[in-house]
């Protein structure tokens, strides 16, 4: 499976396949490149000195990645804070495992971060502190969300565009201090709210086109598809200020289409000046930022 440039289980070299295209931090293990919407996390056992001890769950469903930071507590700052962040930031996490002293690393893939805890681990130094683990699902594994039938949500009945939107706003953050333990599960229900609030911002009618809805789910509802501006890749959860609701036929031009680029861009900014409506208090400029579609 591909992810913008990168392949999963190939191997790339960190130093000519991601510092000189991207930039960003040449030390460390969370790579932030200033100007592009990606975050490179690298894990390894070299960590295990630092009292990164990541790995899998049991279940083989989440990732479990330790912060940066490597005497005293971890806090969420730079790279931490970038993790814990990237959903609502429009960035997408792509993970890699080092192999060797070489340099070379093996995409594992895209992933998203469902939420964060804490516990006790050894800093450099050997003294105990409080560290950060994220955990990480890959985001393959919600790619049907968005294609699936909306689930009935017996709560959302009778709700009006700002009661679903508060919904959706709530549930895109990252929450801190849950277990793993059902990690794709809450995703999906994150993602259920967004996709609730979109598809209920755009009425039937696409958010680009301006075009009605082709046609009617077999539920009833018109069908429309939600688009992450700022995504890589559509799938896993976002926040719905970069979340539009499109037909299939600019949906696919936006990703395929010789303007697809510059579409998105037009997409993205006609979907801000809207919530910014809908939220005046957070109605202050913000810098115009080219998005990337796959």
């Amino acid at each position: 499976m591909t992810f913008g440039n990168f392949v999963r289980d190939h191997r790339y070299n960190r130093r000519r396949d991601l510092h000189q295209p991207y930039g960003g931090q040449r030390q460390g293990g969370i790579i932030t490149p200033s100007g592009h919407p990606v975050i490179f996390a690298i894990t390894g056992e070299s960590g295990l000195q630092h009292g990164y001890h990541d790995g899998w769950t049991d279940d083989g469903q989440v990732f479990r990645y330790f912060g940066e930071g490597q005497e005293g507590d971890m806090t969420f700052t730079s790279g931490n804070k970038a993790i814990r962040d990237h959903v609502a930031e429009g960035e997408d996490l792509l993970l890699f495992q080092k192999q060797d002293r070489s340099g070379m690393l093996r995409f594992l893939g895209q992933f998203v971060c469902v939420n964060t805890t804490r516990e006790p681990t050894p800093d450099r130094l050997g003294n105990m502190r409080s560290g950060i683990v994220f955990h990480l699902v890959p985001v393959e594994a919600l790619h049907d969300v968005d294609a699936a039938e909306p689930e009935a949500d017996p709560n959302a009945g009778g709700l009006d565009l700002v009661a679903l939107r508060s919904a959706a706003m709530e549930a895109a953050s990252t929450g801190d201090d849950q277990p793993a333990e059902g990690a794709r599960r809450r995703i999906y229900q994150r993602s259920e709210a967004v996709r609730r609030y979109v598809l209920a911002r755009a009425a039937g009618v696409c958010e680009c086109c301006k075009a009605p809805a082709p046609f009617v789910r077999a539920n009833g509802e018109p069908y429309l598809e939600p688009h992450h501006v700022r995504r890589v890749s559509d799938g896993g959860p976002d926040d719905p200020r970069y979340v539009a609701g499109v037909c299939p036929t600019c949906h696919r031009r936006i990703h395929h289409g010789a303007d697809g680029k510059r579409i998105n861009d037009d997409l993205g900014e006609a979907i801000l000046l809207l919530e910014r409506a809908m939220d005046p208090v957070k109605s202050g400029k913000r810098t115009r930022r080219k998005h990337i579609v796959a």
